[in-house]
């Protein structure tokens, strides 16, 4: 296995498993508790890590988005709380959803030290919300470190293949359409909604390229090391709860 195929194995790891602390009501509790309305935690959550930005810095980053709406949200967000607490907030909901609903059984410890080194050596080239992300304190705890920096990694796979879906000659909502239909109305997006069915060969290949690019950050371990890290990726993400 190359990298690029054990960054398109990892995928069920990196890209859906973080995302999960995010859509958990646990979350939206939260931010309603520390006084953000709907969305709001999650555009100021997400997007602190920048720091106090102006908001097309951030609508710059969450690609995927209808551009207003998260401006609107990240200018109602300021008056909350600061960025930085925001991002910190946000952070501890990962890691307790981590401590909740990541069971027994995996080398959790093992899989935070390759974690890592992946996410220490990776370019953040592309990627500003990793790269920010990265520089968060980091919990002590295993089940938590191993969702942070799991996170951390969604962070830079998701920058890579926002440039890559863009280089391919898609519009962000396009992308939504073609993949996760039912998010564009989430994502802000007012209908009509586009068909973008006939852009399947495009989008296959910037996941093509998303692979490469961060099969890169991969070759950072031995390949004894990437399969012990897609072992251990697979068994954590059998072992939610």
């Amino acid at each position: 296995m190359n990298t690029a195929e054990l960054a398109e194995a990892l995928k069920p790891a990196v890209a859906v498993l973080p995302s999960n602390f995010m859509l958990d009501g646990a979350t939206y509790a939260k931010g309603g508790e520390l006084g953000f309305d709907g969305m709001d935690f999650y555009v100021a959550g997400r997007g602190g890590v920048l720091g106090d930005v102006p908001a097309d810095v951030v609508t710059a980053t969450f690609v995927y988005f209808e551009p207003n709406g998260i401006r609107d949200g990240w200018d109602r967000s300021g008056t909350v709380m600061s960025r930085e607490q925001a991002a910190a907030e946000f952070a501890t909901c990962a890691h307790e959803w981590a401590r909740t609903h990541l069971g027994d059984g995996p080398d959790y410890r093992r899989a935070a030290d390759l974690l890592e080194r992946v996410v220490r050596d990776a370019s953040p080239a592309g990627a500003p919300l990793f790269a920010a992300w990265r520089s968060l304190d980091e919990p002590t705890d295993d089940k938590a470190l191993v969702l942070h920096r799991l996170n951390a990694l969604r962070e830079l796979r998701g920058g890579l293949h926002a440039g890559a879906i863009l280089a391919a000659g898609f519009h962000p909502l396009e992308a939504v359409m073609l993949t996760t239909p039912y998010m564009a109305g989430i994502f802000g997006w007012p209908e009509p909604h586009p068909d973008s069915s006939v852009m399947q060969i495009a989008w296959d290949g910037a996941e093509e390229s998303t692979n490469v690019a961060f099969g890169r950050a991969l070759e950072v371990l031995d390949a004894g090391e990437q399969g012990e890290l897609l072992t251990l990726c697979e068994a954590i993400v059998a072992a939610q709860v």
